[in-house]
């Protein structure tokens, strides 16, 4: 590399001599040096000719990195860290009152937590208020609120645009407030968790997919956007299986900040998640294979009583083939196509009963 840039220098240099001499013979002036005199005029003419084309960058580089230290600050003092006896995990101050939300999974089977505040100090009692795993959602509370809480801001989830800049802050394994950078990758996602290594196994709509890092202790804290809001929980990364089922780089799913905004207040008021606004069959069911041992639908186990399926006149041992326009060959693919509909839609429900073939229009529940 060495000789090519030694070569480089060898062709510029007779130009830079034509260029002195253009500029000596068009009057410019000079002292005892007047060639290096005109080679430093050659030099400053570039930029007082343009000088938007040197400063711009520079300036949009700065606004950029001040906009981000300016989130940074703003938010950062809103993610904590909780800590359970066997893990821990990332947290949002939701209200003034020391309600903090945060990932179903991260709370686990724990009742009770240590949180330590962003802005530090000796770590906080707190307890659960509740857990929603089937959105993998829980808020728990502080025993003693200090002054000067800092509730995060949450944004309008359906404002979030792809290609928008955001920042996950949290605290992954275990490096306390800390912040990765990316972008919205894509909205609406529905994804399902592994039920291993602490998930839950749900099934989330809508999620916001995401190019900055999550890892393992992220989960449960803020995915920020420059506007200083939430617009998500940061939840889990994807994986790929050619890497061992490692985390496949770039790809983070985030719980919507709409979504977080109305299971928190349930729990909050009431304890409990009271209308989940997702829809459901208001059944059990587990998977079946064909004769060839391959994936052949979702088998009903139970039929809650009074509940949609019910009221359509499906029952236990109903093998579920169809639902509206998604082909079921698994109980989870039955769940995620459930993830597209809300509680009142009418769908089609095709299925095996005895041998026969069957269908039934079914209004949905809640879930």
């Amino acid at each position: 590399m060495s000789r090519s840039r030694t070569l480089r220098s060898r062709v510029l240099l007779p130009g830079a001599a034509a260029l002195a001499v253009a500029l000596l013979a068009t009057g410019c002036s000079s002292d005892s040096s007047g060639k290096d005199s005109a080679s430093h005029q050659a030099d400053r003419s570039p930029v007082a000719a343009h000088p938007a084309a040197e400063s711009s960058p520079a300036a949009g580089a700065n606004d950029l990195q001040t906009a981000y230290q300016d989130t940074v600050k703003a938010v950062l003092p809103s993610v904590v860290q909780i800590t359970t006896d066997s893990d821990l995990g990332s947290g949002v101050v939701y209200d003034d009152k020391g309600d903090i939300v945060t990932n179903a999974h991260v709370v686990g089977d724990a009742k009770s937590f240590q949180v330590s505040l962003a802005t530090g100090g000796r770590p906080l009692d707190a307890t659960l208020v509740a857990a929603y795993p089937a959105g993998d959602l829980a808020v728990i509370k502080l025993s003693s609120p200090p002054n000067g809480l800092r509730p995060a801001t949450f944004a309008d989830s359906a404002k979030v645009a792809v290609g928008q800049i955001v920042l996950a802050m949290g605290n992954p394994l275990g490096l306390s407030s800390s912040v990765t950078q990316g972008i919205v990758s894509a909205t609406g996602r529905t994804v399902s968790e592994g039920a291993t290594g602490g998930g839950t196994g749900a099934t989330i709509p809508d999620m916001v997919q995401t190019s900055a890092a999550i890892n393992p202790g992220n989960s449960g804290g803020a995915l920020v956007d420059l506007g200083n809001e939430v617009v998500g929980i940061p939840t889990l990364a994807a994986t790929d299986p050619q890497l061992g089922s490692g985390a496949a780089p770039g790809i983070g799913f985030a719980i919507p900040a709409s979504t977080v905004k109305r299971i928190a207040d349930q729990i909050i008021k009431d304890g409990k998640v009271t209308d989940s606004g997702r829809a459901a069959l208001g059944i059990t069911v587990r998977g079946v294979v064909d004769n060839g041992l391959q994936p052949a639908g979702a088998a009903i186990v139970k039929v809650t009583s009074g509940g949609a399926a019910d009221k359509a006149g499906l029952r236990a041992g109903d093998v579920i083939t169809r639902l509206g326009g998604t082909d079921i060959t698994t109980a989870q693919s039955l769940t995620e196509a459930l993830a597209s509909y809300k509680p009142g839609d009418k769908v089609k429900v095709a299925y095996r009963r005895d041998g026969d073939s069957g269908s039934a229009e079914v209004t949905l529940g809640s879930l």
